[in-house]
């Protein structure tokens, strides 16, 4: 004798049932493939930088949207185990003699070591505490990484930074013709990047749909409530803050990856925690997906924005206050952050999910 579904089981049979077919599904497809095709459509390598970036920083936010959008856990130093990944593969590479592939895996697994050790003391000494503290205490040490990063100059060579190369096929010039594309070792640690921040996405979005996902945002809209129901809100949040914390750390090591220099102000410094809560708040929060668009849009904003200078100039070459106005694109930068903010108070997929469910609900209304 078969026993009947809750409402919520038989739901989520459905979802798994038609994930395939859904619309969305063809969109991450379509994305995809996209980003397959990009190299082989753009030969700039500056485009090429952009989504390389965009891909990086798409996975970094998602793992802070699941601190603060999934947990409810303000951190304003998740950007410490960020610069625990990039100095990770960068100081083994570095000081250990002729790079090999194994560095690779040895840089993963202190990054891992030292992003776990260092989620766990966070979480132990300031989920106790309520209020404030837990911001408080990843914003100190991250400020203390930021300082020991540009003091210790033996170790990190402060802000002159770490220039290394890559192991094996990742540092080669020039391999060979494949249809007409030059493949390069920047081709192929592109194609290893795109993998590799696929991969952590879709294990992030997996781990917020788990069981564990859905305790954590009971947690987050009550989490007296939830102690109420039997959970132990501290095991859980212990390891969503472990769990994104790995993740970061994981990004980090792609950017070095890709930069191939790492220096404080480029994976530890304030500016990028700040990018990366806009990133978040754009995107919207709780929504995994809009890290993404939050990514994208940072991130050609501030590509594309420096270049309203040049294209003034080109139009219009004797006027001067055109010049001058070009030359303010942080406060145009800015401006188009509110205009965002304003028409979309929760982000771009937050406020597309509002709608469409506000109009789903008007249909079965009707219905």
């Amino acid at each position: 004798m078969m026993t009947a579904l809750s409402p919520v089981q038989a739901d989520r049979l459905r979802e798994r049932q038609t994930r395939f077919s859904q619309p969305a599904f063809f969109v991450q497809l379509a994305l995809l493939g996209v980003l397959l095709v990009i190299p082989l459509t753009f030969s700039s390598f500056r485009v090429i930088d952009l989504v390389a970036k965009i891909l990086i920083f798409a996975v970094f936010v998602a793992s802070y949207d699941l601190l603060l959008g999934y947990s409810g856990l303000l951190s304003l130093g998740h950007s410490l185990f960020f610069g625990i990944g990039a100095y990770s593969l960068a100081l083994v590479t570095y000081h250990w003699g002729p790079v090999r592939y194994y560095h690779l895996l040895l840089a993963t697994g202190v990054a891992l070591a030292l992003s776990i050790s260092m989620a766990l003391v966070i979480a132990f000494f300031s989920l106790r505490v309520k209020a404030i503290f837990f911001a408080m205490m990843t914003l100190a040490l991250a400020e203390f990484a930021d300082i020991l990063a540009v003091q210790w100059y033996d170790l990190t060579r402060a802000e002159d930074g770490v220039s290394f190369k890559l192991p094996g096929i990742f540092d080669v010039d020039w391999i060979g013709h494949l249809g007409g594309l030059e493949i390069t070792g920047r081709l192929l640690t592109y194609y290893f990047i795109l993998i590799v921040a696929v991969l952590l996405f879709v294990g992030l979005v997996y781990f917020v749909r788990s069981p564990v996902g859905r305790v954590l945002k009971a947690i987050r809209d009550n989490e007296p409530r939830a102690t109420a129901l039997g959970y132990h809100t501290f095991r859980y949040q212990v390891l969503a803050i472990v769990f994104g914390s790995s993740i970061a750390s994981l990004t980090g090591i792609l950017f070095a990856m890709w930069l191939r220099y790492v220096n404080p102000g480029s994976v530890l410094s304030m500016p990028i925690m700040l990018n990366v809560l806009l990133m978040v708040i754009i995107g919207g929060l709780g929504t995994m997906y809009g890290s993404i668009v939050g990514a994208a849009f940072i991130k050609i904003a501030e590509t594309w924005l420096p270049d309203l200078q040049k294209v003034t100039r080109g139009l219009m070459p004797q006027v001067e206050i055109a010049h001058r106005l070009a030359e303010r694109w942080i406060l145009y930068f800015g401006v188009l952050f509110i205009l965002v903010v304003f028409f979309f108070p929760k982000g771009f997929v937050g406020t597309a999910r509002e709608i469409l469910q506000r109009r789903q609900a008007r249909r079965n209304k009707r219905s």
